[in-house]
């Protein structure tokens, strides 16, 4: 059952991306979400939130932006996030999305991509590298506040 289609979300579909994103990550984040939505909703805007469906039904959600030259680096597109209902995730459903989004920025005259990953999220890890994701030339550095 690979017939799903891929479109810019709307605002019918924020309670879907808030609920899946929650049961993965298990942190509600609606304001952040409606947040997103209206950052990257708008025509010419630098970011892109895209859903799956089949039918009326929801399957998953990317989101990212185009981010420019911040420590040096010339315009990329950033993957913030990216959702496929677990019990989906063989399908595809994943990968397309991410296709779509790689469109979305080739169209923008974006020649890379980039995303930040936990060092322990080997399932995440492996995915992204199943994609042709690799190790880029920056380190993060963290400090915690509270030191």
């Amino acid at each position: 059952m690979s017939n799903f289609t891929i479109r810019p979300a709307t605002p019918a579909d924020i309670d879907a991306i808030v609920d899946l994103d929650t049961r993965i990550t298990g942190m509600p984040k609606r304001e952040y979400w409606q947040g997103l939505f209206q950052r990257y909703g708008a025509p010419g805007a630098e970011g892109f939130l895209l859903v799956a469906m089949r039918e009326n039904a929801f399957l998953g959600f990317i989101t990212g932006e185009i981010r420019a030259w911040e420590f040096g680096s010339p315009p990329c597109g950033w993957i913030f996030a990216l959702g496929v209902e677990p019990e989906l995730r063989l399908e595809g459903i994943g990968t397309k999305l991410f296709d779509a989004l790689c469109h979305c920025f080739k169209q923008a005259g974006v020649t890379k991509i980039r995303t930040m990953i936990a060092r322990d999220a080997q399932l995440v890890m492996s995915y992204f590298r199943s994609l042709g994701l690799r190790a880029g030339p920056f380190i993060e550095l963290e400090k915690d506040l509270d030191e």
